[in-house]
């Protein structure tokens, strides 16, 4: 790669992209200079739970349907406000585009569909804060976070009569992997979680005693009066949690479709032998030169949050009302706190079916355009049907950021800039039909838009 590839592509895996603003400040800066900016975390500003008068418990169960109904229908238009609020931290991150990168990646890790909006956001705060800290704070965060409390059932773990939800989650999906421990294991780490409950009106954490098992349990080999703390200090002295991570790591940031196994043990040796410190293992991994060999390039399909972020930051996209993110993450597949189960999303090639192919080609077009939309959403009732679903996108596109940049270069360079830019592998410019369309544009800025559309319709630009 020369220097701009390699600064495109490390912005592409440690954030969103670059907007044309971004790229013309970056393009003349070494790595280590970027490097340096990337890590450089400011005070996070937080994503602040709307407002609305929460009924406790009791009150709920006393109110009438109609009134259920309400209070639910109120509960959804706010989380999406949350969803909302996210999406555009992404785009214009308050201090850097890695830590809400990394808060993604977490979001799929740690994956979990808040049931209240007022768990939704804690949560949300718990991966961005914890980002590039300790991973260790980071799972005890999220084992006493409201939100996975719910989801796997732990207000349900009591003294005598265990749930083994999150115990088998916490070991299988979120630390040491399958293979790695045995049943037994997860039986008694469920009895160390006993009583971890929390307050469904105010979603802090809370500590039931009563629920709580005191009695002696023998967990990986190990004996004592374990609780849910003692075992997650268990777990990560094992080198195949640090392992476990790093190749998930390596998979979402590196390459998706080839793993190096030796590259995958040097960032599993730095992030256990820095006693878990996520910073440290992601700093290496942006530093290493295996990291920016050519076949990394391209080697990951965009998930439709990335796409859709991605191209907010390249075409200045605006949303006209407060559905305007959550629209697109219904139709291609991919909703910020809908997770499809605990696993996460599975990414990779399940991205592209039919039912999302045509559409992520065509995204550009629509949003250039604001036609209206025909397909159908996603792992929704309405894929089943024959008649595709009639939408309009309401967002917008600026392209002046790009008619500012490239608006000035002659025509056979426009093409050359504008393709090395947007698309993370080379591609022949020379198609008739490329010509043929941007030919027929005459203005500097109707050849920018024009460019644009072509290269953004491309099967490369759903890759990075």
């Amino acid at each position: 790669m020369t220097n701009e590839q390699k600064i495109l592509h490390l912005h592409q895996r440690a954030g969103f992209g670059l907007s044309p603003e971004e790229w013309g400040q970056y393009k003349g800066k070494n790595i280590k200079q970027l490097l340096n900016n990337l890590f450089d975390i400011k005070k996070l500003r937080p994503i602040k739970t709307p407002l609305m008068d929460i009924p406790d418990e009791d009150a709920f169960a006393k109110a009438n349907e109609k009134q259920k109904q309400e209070l639910k229908k109120q509960a959804i238009k706010l989380t999406i406000q949350v969803n909302t609020d996210w999406v555009e931290r992404m785009i214009k991150p308050d201090s850097s585009a890695l830590v809400e990168k990394m808060a993604f990646f977490w979001h799929g890790h740690f994956a979990c569909e808040p049931k209240f909006f007022h768990f939704a956001t804690p949560y949300v705060n718990t991966i961005r804060n914890q980002a590039l800290g300790n991973f260790k704070d980071l799972v005890m965060a999220i084992s006493k976070d409201a939100a996975m409390i719910i989801y796997l059932n732990n207000q349900q773990n009591r003294k005598n009569k265990p749930n083994e939800n999150y115990a088998r989650e916490l070991m299988e999906l979120f630390t040491i992997g399958r293979g790695n421990y045995t049943e037994n294991d997860i039986k008694e780490a469920a009895k160390a979680f006993t009583g971890w409950f929390t307050n469904r009106k105010t979603g802090e954490f809370e500590f039931k005693d009563r629920a709580h098992d005191f009695g002696s349990k023998t967990f990986m080999g190990q004996r004592g009066n374990f609780d849910g703390g003692d075992i997650i200090d268990i777990i990560l002295s094992k080198k195949e949690t640090a392992y476990f991570i790093a190749k998930k790591v390596y998979r979402f940031f590196v390459n998706e479709i080839t793993i190096n196994e030796k590259q995958v043990q040097e960032l599993a040796t730095v992030f256990f032998d820095s006693k878990y410190d996520i910073a440290k293992m992601m700093r290496y991994l942006f530093e290493a030169d295996w990291f920016y060999a050519d076949k990394n390039a391209g080697a990951k399909i965009k998930s439709p949050v990335e796409l859709m972020v991605g191209m907010a930051k390249l075409i200045d996209l605006k949303t006209e009302n407060e559905m305007g993110w959550l629209f697109p993450q219904r139709a291609l597949g991919q909703i910020l706190f809908k997770p499809p189960n605990v696993a996460g999303w599975p990414g990779g090639k399940t991205w592209i079916d039919n039912s999302t192919l045509m559409l992520r080609l065509n995204f550009a077009a629509l949003l250039f355009d604001k036609a209206e939309v025909g397909f159908r959403l996603k792992d929704s009732p309405e894929a089943a049907n024959r008649g595709a679903a009639m939408k309009k996108l309401e967002i917008s596109a600026n392209l002046d950021g790009l008619i500012k940049s490239f608006g000035k270069l002659s025509d056979d360079k426009m093409g050359e800039e504008m393709a090395a830019f947007l698309l993370p592998v080379p591609v022949k410019l020379d198609n008739p039909l490329f010509g043929q369309y941007v030919s027929a544009a005459k203005s500097p800025e109707d050849k920018v838009r024009a460019w644009a559309l072509v290269l953004m319709s491309l099967p490369e630009f759903q890759l990075c």
